[in-house]
């Protein structure tokens, strides 16, 4: 009855309680009876304060307790009158406030749930979209928690680690990101941490590749968590260490055509000197003759120097290291060029003497010129081999190529039948020489064999700061 009530209108409850409050008091008017009847104002009251307000409820009260008494059997005396009216009013009110606290009460309680109920379907809608962008992302995302285990991750992140779809979950990032594991806030908690950095990874099979991480920490009622975000920039690393090569070669050959630009001037003054010589019919003591040995020594000289990198320096370089980055650049292009690669190495190889760029860059010279040497062939194989042996690191480059026809011209800058530049070799053993090391062809009946070789660090001939040691300058 109360909520049909309610739901007829305001007016229309008002009306409805207006007339119930005449019905009580025409009934308590007309019957003439010990017993008071007005105790049933309080169901008007009841109706009507959910309607008023605090000051109208009072109000109401004040009238229905009056009615009450103006149609009271007793009579009204100072001794019992006002206590009588005191109760009165005081049921009647204390029960349309209550009714009205009830009512507020129970209003505030449904735009409350009704602002959960807004909050929650928006927070669903935006976990449902943010699941929808995680799962369809194609860079890898993943969290997981303060012992390294991970909890969630997108297909992405199974790609990127070659693993079965979804079983990533359960396992320990230490066999994918070792990095990840050295972040002070997931071992304590204490603090978050948000920050990128680049770091090798490892996908299922074993192979090696560069990760860029994008990662914070955050703190959980289970305990502190890491939630990353991981893309493969290898190709991007590739990218940069061959055109960091391209531009080596092209300001070399420039500087190169300096020299020979000199070397035919030499050659230039040498031809006048032979003419003076051809016309005079006598060489005996004469100072054209002696002019022409100085200026043949001159060209001897000029013709036999080399370019070395002078500003380079040479650094302690992990060489494990070293190798791991190298087959994570030239890896993927020699398997889209379905080139066999064999890596056959040393455990424990000790830490060498070099400029970590440069030499980057004198293997992929030497990889390329494998690359090329194969194009033709059937069995398409490149063999790394790294050995130790009388106090220097010997790195062999091994084809199954053509070969090398003339041996005995490699490393001269600007060969008549090179393929590129003609500097690639006469760089890279410049290079290497630079800090060092040396680079040398070994002969071979089938392919080609470049020997590469480095000094490790506890047998260098240089101190800490990349400079030679007396001892060995002569060397």
């Amino acid at each position: 009855m109360f909520s049909f009530l309610r739901q007829s209108g305001r007016t229309s409850t008002l009306f409805q309680v207006a007339l119930l409050i005449a019905v009580i008091a025409v009934a308590d008017w007309r019957v003439d009876a010990d017993v008071p009847l007005g105790f049933l104002y309080l169901l008007p009251i009841v109706l009507a304060s959910n309607l008023l307000s605090r000051i109208q409820i009072a109000a109401l009260a004040a009238g229905c307790m009056m009615l009450a008494e103006a149609f009271d059997s007793y009579a009204w005396t100072l001794q019992f009158g006002i206590p009588r009216d005191v109760l009165y009013f005081s049921a009647f009110c204390g029960m349309g406030l209550f009714v009205y606290e009830v009512v507020e009460n129970r209003r505030r309680s449904a735009r409350h749930l009704q602002e959960v109920e807004k909050e929650f379907q928006a927070r669903h809608d935006a976990e449902e979209q943010l699941k929808v962008l995680i799962k369809s992302s194609p860079i890898g995302i993943f969290t997981v928690n303060a012992d390294g285990i991970i909890l969630l991750a997108n297909e992405a992140s199974h790609k990127l680690f070659s693993a079965v779809l979804d079983s990533l979950p359960g396992r320990s990032i230490r066999n994918y990101l070792p990095s990840l594991m050295n972040v002070p806030a997931l071992r304590t908690g204490q603090q978050s941490f948000r920050t990128v950095m680049q770091c090798r990874g490892h996908r299922e099979d074993g192979e090696a590749f560069i990760a860029d991480v994008w990662f914070s920490t955050y703190a959980t009622s289970a305990g502190p968590r890491l939630a990353a975000v991981v893309i493969d920039s290898s190709e991007e690393f590739r990218d940069r260490e061959e055109a960091g090569l391209h531009q080596l070669l092209m300001a070399s050959r420039i500087l190169v055509g300096a020299v020979s630009h000199e070397v035919r001037n030499v050659c230039g003054a040498i031809a006048v000197v032979h003419e003076n010589l051809s016309r005079s019919g006598t060489l005996v003591r004469n100072k054209d003759f002696e002019a022409l040995g100085t200026l043949v020594l001159a060209l001897e000289r000029i013709a036999s120097m080399e370019l070395r990198q002078t500003t380079n320096q040479a650094i302690s370089v992990d060489l494990q290291a070293f190798l791991e980055e190298l087959k994570i650049v030239i890896q993927p292009e020699l398997r889209a060029e379905e080139i066999e690669i064999d890596w056959q190495l040393e455990t424990n190889l000790p830490a060498v003497w070099a400029d970590r760029q440069s030499l980057m860059q004198v293997f992929l010279n030497l990889i390329k010129n494998s690359e090329r040497s194969l194009e033709s062939e059937r069995q398409r194989k490149i063999s790394i081999h790294v050995r130790t042996e009388e106090q220097r690191v010997l790195i062999s480059v091994v084809d199954t190529g053509c070969g090398v026809k003339n041996p005995e011209l490699l490393f001269r800058p600007f060969q008549e039948r090179a393929r590129a530049t003609g500097l690639g070799l006469y760089l890279s053993r410049a290079l290497m020489r630079s800090f060092r090391g040396d680079l040398r062809y070994q002969p071979s009946e089938q392919g080609a064999i470049f020997i590469v070789e480095l000094a490790p660090v506890i047998n260098s001939p240089m101190d800490a700061y990349g400079k030679e040691d007396p001892a060995f300058a002569g060397r």
